[in-house]
């Protein structure tokens, strides 16, 4: 075999292509072109190329917009990313600018303007709060598990994955407030738990009474919800990220939120609404704090209980949702919805803490800066008695839809008050109180103060008096003519009778012939210390004057003729010391009438409810004593009584002076008093009264007619008959 005739290998070249493609490699020699020719292929392949890359982009148009829109693009992205590199700076010049003037935590726990004033029953138990109350401070750390975890439900669910703000809950929000018709940043605020205690601190300006119309001027700037303020309320919420850690800045919100019924922080309000600490509350409990964040006022547990559970019922479903709960948990904490505390239910003495408020020092009530205890005289025994009669009463005696009103005070005789009702409606704060607000005209209740006068200066309650017409000159006015309730006339009757069954004739006579200013001395010095009528419809009570103030001078005939001063406040002190600032004792003042022209008009006064005008007030197996009184066209009604241990006054009509319609102070207000005071004395022992009864006049023998009087004499003789019947 020849040289020529042996197969050559393949090259490696040769092995990347199939061998069916490739030539023998003489006709591959034979058919290669010439330098020139290939160069001038290979130019046309290119030209072809670029027709056939112009034709696909459309030719030199395509390119030109396709450049531009590059350069469009380029241009926006360049301006995008400087202009966000400027605004990240200033943002975050911003942030270190607020982050230097962040204060340590502990200074921003307890913010408040002004301070809270505790009030306790006489027993020392707590029935009203007032002011901004702080319970003490709360930390995340400390705080019921359950409740941190409902204000994290229900507020901000991705607290501890954001840096202090959340674009995806402002999204969020925006999205839900044009859903439902209204501006972006009106409605939901899809802030975060950071920014809420931004807004709650005002990033950090302070209240200044100076700057300031009212701290409600101050809170409500700081809540607006301008684009300017949200954009600040940012840079200081992240300002506090970088400052404090996740559980400083929920320690702040927990103490600084407002809950609702003064209560500023959670601590303060459980032991509020629950009478224990926050780090004790359930599940169905914390569920309806945290539920009170939306809006404390309307959800409060104490305005409306119900609606404050439906509330808490979301957020028991929004814990249960994000794991917080079981489900066995979530059963339960609806099953049993959270429950007020005693004192909190009861908001017992609502006018009786507006009243101690009112009458206090206004630097340790009204507008104190400190922690105030105040311990008062009220009995909520005796508040609830107070409240369960009115209330009997106008379900069962009074028609339905009266817009009659009625107050109620009970006080000891030394004028320490028990309870306070100052108006039909019990469960407020700050209302009109009838007890101590409404001057009213007294009408009889005032005669015991004329028969008090006619007793210190000598006269007896068996002396006589002749009730017949009578008419009285009164300058400037013309004639005045009193006319009993009954429009009749009794003819001689002793004193005890005509106040006995409340007659009006022999009250002006007596008064007369007392004194008219000695009445009103007398009437002052017990107490009544509003304008007294200078003409003799005095002495029929003409003369307005508040419930308070006329029980108040009934007490001072149970305690013996001196005067009384109302009071409620017995001890002050600033929380946390053991020095109190203030105390009372008693209410006891000067005397007024001797002790036995006391007990004489005591004796008198018990025969007005055994025998006369105030049977309606009987109290089985006591010695009551007291007073009717209606005044002209029936627009006020009273009756004042009291046995030997409290004094009780009730007053009822109406606050326009629509005349009452067939009622009398012995009529309802007496079996007020009534129902009142069985409550107040069951289980108590009878005490009886402090009373004197006269003793009986000497009878001596008729003297021999005698000649004809005449002259001065005769005038003398006259006026006796007309005032005392002659005897």
């Amino acid at each position: 075999m020849t040289e020529s005739n042996r197969r050559k290998p393949k090259l490696v070249a040769d092995k990347r292509y199939p061998s069916k493609a490739r030539k023998p490699a003489a006709s591959k020699r034979a058919a290669k072109p010439s330098g020139k020719k290939s160069t001038a292929r290979k130019t046309a392949t290119r030209k072809t190329t670029r027709k056939t890359k112009r034709k696909r982009s459309g030719g030199n148009g395509g390119g030109i917009f396709r450049r531009l829109f590059r350069w469009i693009w380029g241009l926006i992205w360049g301006l995008t990313w400087r202009v966000g590199a400027i605004v990240a700076a200033l943002i975050a010049l911003a942030i270190g600018v607020v982050y230097t003037t962040l204060p340590d935590v502990d200074a921003l726990l307890d913010g408040r303007a002004r301070g809270s004033v505790t009030l306790l029953d006489r027993d020392g138990k707590v029935f009203a709060w007032r002011g901004d109350q702080f319970g003490g401070v709360i930390t995340a750390d400390t705080v019921s598990p359950h409740l941190r975890n409902a204000v994290i439900a229900t507020e901000d669910k991705r607290f501890y994955r954001h840096f202090g703000v959340s674009p995806r809950g402002v999204a969020s929000a925006v999205r839900i407030n044009l859903s439902e018709g209204r501006g972006p940043l009106s409605g939901h605020g899809g802030s975060t738990i950071t920014q809420q205690t931004a807004k709650l601190l005002c990033l950090g300006e302070p209240y200044d009474p100076t700057e300031w119309e009212s701290e409600a001027a101050y809170e409500a700037d700081c809540r607006q919800g301008s684009l300017w303020r949200k954009g600040k309320e940012a840079v200081y919420a992240m300002a506090m990220e970088v400052k404090y850690s996740k559980n400083e800045v929920l320690t702040i919100y927990l103490n600084r939120a407002f809950l609702g019924a003064g209560a500023r922080g959670f601590e303060a309000a459980s032991q509020r609404y629950f009478g224990k600490s926050a780090a004790e509350v359930s599940p169905a409990e914390a569920a309806m704090l945290a539920g009170l964040l939306v809006a404390p006022t309307r959800y409060a547990p104490t305005n409306n209980l119900q609606r404050s559970q439906d509330r808490a019922r979301l957020v028991i479903g929004l814990m249960e949702d994000q794991g917080y709960l079981t489900a066995a948990q979530a059963s339960e904490a609806r099953a049993r919805p959270a429950e007020l505390s005693d004192a909190a239910a009861a908001r017992a003495g609502g006018y009786f803490a507006d009243w101690v408020m009112a009458s206090g020092p206004e630097f340790f009530t009204r507008n104190t800066t400190e922690d105030v205890v105040i311990r008062t005289t009220l009995d909520q025994r005796i508040q609830t008695s107070a409240e369960e009669a009115l209330k009997y009463i106008f379900q069962e005696k009074v028609r339905e839809g009266s817009k009659a009103q009625a107050a109620i005070v009970v006080m000891s005789a030394d004028g320490a008050v028990r309870g306070m009702v100052g108006g039909r409606k019990t469960r407020v704060s700050g209302a009109f109180n009838r007890a101590t607000q409404a001057l009213r005209q007294t009408g009889s209740s005032f005669k015991p103060f004329v028969y008090a006068t006619a007793l210190e200066l000598g006269y007896s309650p068996l002396d006589t008096v002749m009730d017949e017409p009578y008419c009285v000159d009164i300058p400037g006015s013309g004639q005045w003519c009193p006319k009993n309730y009954t429009n009749k006339f009794y003819g001689q009757v002793t004193l005890a009778d005509a106040l006995k069954n409340s007659l009006n004739i022999p009250a002006v006579k007596v008064a007369e012939i007392s004194g008219l200013d000695n009445v009103r001395t007398i009437a002052s010095g017990f107490g009544i210390a509003s304008d007294l009528a200078q003409g003799p419809a005095l002495a029929l009570g003409a003369s307005e004057s508040t419930l308070i103030e006329m029980t108040g001078a009934y007490a001072g005939i149970l305690n013996g003729g001196s005067a009384v001063e109302p009071y409620g406040l017995t001890e002050l002190k600033l929380l946390g010391d053991e020095t109190p600032v203030m105390v009372t004792t008693t209410g006891i003042g000067e005397r007024v009438i001797n002790d036995s022209a006391a007990k004489q008009l005591t004796w008198m006064m018990e025969r007005v409810v055994s025998e006369g005008t105030g049977g309606r007030a009987k109290l089985p197996g006591w010695q009551v004593a007291g007073k009717t009184g209606t005044t002209q066209a029936a627009r006020d009604a009273w009756f004042i009584g009291f046995t030997a241990d409290y004094v009780t006054g009730v007053w009822m009509g109406y606050d326009d002076n629509t005349p009452l319609s067939g009622v009398t102070g012995g009529g309802l207000p007496a079996e007020i008093w009534q129902e009142t005071m069985l409550r107040v004395t069951e289980g108590m022992t009878p005490t009886p009264l402090p009373m004197m009864a006269p003793t009986p006049p000497v009878q001596v023998a008729q003297p021999q007619p005698r000649r004809k009087q005449g002259g001065f004499a005769k005038d003398i003789n006259n006026l006796l008959k007309n005032i005392f019947g002659g005897n």
